[in-house]
């Protein structure tokens, strides 16, 4: 199984919705050129890249845009009509008088599978007073957050909320809490790598590609940012593949990753292995 643990389903056509909602989609991630895909064509894409599910991110930031952008109805309908191939995750504006609502809503009647949040866009450090009731109700129903982390090519960010160290109080409060830094932390990924060394509940996905070539970006950040050692022995448990599509291509970073030289068991853990272990699918292995 290969499972990518970071896809933002904006213009999927299904809930693309009129050209307003369109408009305030292409602002919102910052990516203008792409129009919309049918399912048919997004499950080509997986075929292509040999990627069995997807996981789809919401995006709410309703206190700045009175509305969510992809609201976490709209993921579940697309969980529904995927016929098994789409995870959906929720997404809530801790700023929102009814947060806590929301987020039960998603996880009892919607069954999104984990939380979403991009804290850079948020202007929120981890450890603030609104997020962490948020933090509870993923512990009491056994649910993972997905944080933004590192660098933001979204508008109207700043890279110093989502800076892998400042996540570090999130891990140590909350153990049982499992966490994913996005992106790698990138160009932090020292950093996260550390986090992961330290807490076993701390998780990254591949989500970084910020420059033209997969190959070249993956090399330089897996084999010389960090050794391919710290990836093959250390921290194999701990990293999803994760595409940030649309802003890159999934067939692109599937081969990259395999071109790394990795140990067939180490990217079994990050095609599948570890997302299931993430998401609750599947008992941590010892290690």
């Amino acid at each position: 199984m290969f499972i990518d643990m970071h896809v933002h389903p904006d213009f999927y056509e299904p809930i693309s919705g009129d050209e307003s909602t369109q408009n305030l989609r292409h602002e919102s991630l910052n990516i203008h050129l792409n129009g919309t895909a049918p399912l048919e064509h997004i499950f080509n894409q997986m075929a292509c890249a040999d990627l069995d599910r997807l996981c789809l991110l919401a995006s709410d930031y309703s206190s700045s845009h009175g509305r969510s952008v992809v609201s976490n109805e709209e993921v579940a309908s697309l969980v529904k009509q995927s016929e098994g191939k789409f995870i959906g995750f929720a997404c809530v504006d801790p700023m929102r008088e009814d947060a806590e609502e929301v987020l039960r809503y998603a996880f009892e009647k919607l069954e999104l599978r984990g939380l979403k949040l991009n804290l850079s866009r948020l202007k929120l450090y981890p450890m603030d007073k609104r997020l962490q009731p948020l933090y509870k109700i993923c512990l009491e129903y056994n649910k993972p957050i997905i944080f933004h982390s590192g660098l933001s090519m979204e508008h109207d960010t700043e890279m110093k909320f989502s800076r892998p160290l400042e996540f570090e109080p999130v891990a140590q409060s909350y153990p049982n809490l499992r966490i994913c830094l996005a992106h790698f932390g990138w160009p932090w990924v020292q950093d996260t790598a550390a986090m992961m060394l330290k807490y076993r509940n701390v998780y990254t996905d591949t989500a970084l590609l910020y420059f033209d070539s997969a190959r070249e970006f993956y090399q330089r950040v897996f084999t010389h940012d960090l050794a391919i050692t710290w990836i093959d022995r250390s921290l194999r448990h701990q990293i999803m593949f994760g595409s940030n599509n649309p802003r890159f291509e999934q067939i692109r970073m599937a081969k990259a990753l395999g071109e790394l030289g990795l140990r067939e068991s180490t990217l079994e853990l990050i095609r599948s292995e570890n997302a299931l272990v993430f998401l609750g699918d599947k008992e941590e292995a010892v290690w």
